[in-house]
């Protein structure tokens, strides 16, 4: 599987950008930032009074975020697609890199949850629940780093505009989706969501670095 050339600056300067915003938020949620938490509870109050009254939508956006865009479902489907790499390409590299960034996503994922410890919103009547601290959400950190991957090696591959725009739109019917169906059922606060989104595109920036360099280290001529 032979990509084109590609702009090393783009991803260097979006790494730089999402890792300091990423920083930013982070410093904001766990220093407890009263702006941001009053937002926060705003918000998520809302969303959950709509959750209550609305139990049509609600049933639907539980088996979306239970089934569809599951962490577990994006990453069978980001395994699938690193076997077939290897099956109809013998790509062995890019799907040993997809298959490590997904599970080095996951683990930076679960520690920074442990390393924060922030509790999830607490409801008198919730209308589902979740296990875990809540920063960041890990529903839309995995789909950010999944549709991601995934876009950004259909993008290397040179794909048809027609596949391209397809996959584009359900990338980002999942991400912000899954995002906005996790404040909606309750078990999340916007800032939790919005690290998940920061985070996993970091997770994503970064990768199409490693990518890119070890890509350069195999085509340069050794002397």
């Amino acid at each position: 599987m032979r990509p084109p050339p590609s702009d090393r600056s783009a991803p260097l300067l979006a790494t730089a950008v999402l890792a300091l915003s990423s920083a930013l938020l982070l410093a904001l949620v766990a220093g407890e930032w009263p702006p941001l938490v009053a937002l926060d509870e705003g918000i998520a109050g809302t969303a959950h009074r709509w959750a209550v009254a609305d139990h049509d939508t609600t049933h639907v956006l539980r088996i979306l975020t239970d089934r569809v865009w599951d962490p577990l479902t994006m990453r069978l489907l980001c395994a699938a697609v690193a076997v077939w790499l290897v099956w109809r390409h013998s790509a062995w590299w890019t799907a040993l890199w997809l298959a490590l960034t997904c599970a080095l996503g996951t683990v930076a994922q679960q520690s920074l949850k442990v390393a924060v410890d922030r509790p999830r919103p607490v409801w008198s009547d919730p209308v589902d629940s979740a296990g875990y601290a809540a920063f960041p959400s890990g529903h839309a950190m995995t789909a950010t780093v999944v549709c991601g991957l995934l876009l950004w090696l259909l993008h290397r591959c040179g794909t048809g505009r027609a596949l391209w725009r397809t996959a584009l739109i359900a990338a980002a019917v999942s991400v912000i989706g899954v995002g906005l169906t996790r404040i909606w059922l309750g078990v999340h606060w916007p800032s939790d969501v919005l690290g998940g989104w920061l985070l996993g595109a970091l997770v994503v920036a970064l990768a199409v670095l490693v990518y890119e360099w070890e890509l350069d280290g195999r085509e340069r001529p050794h002397s």
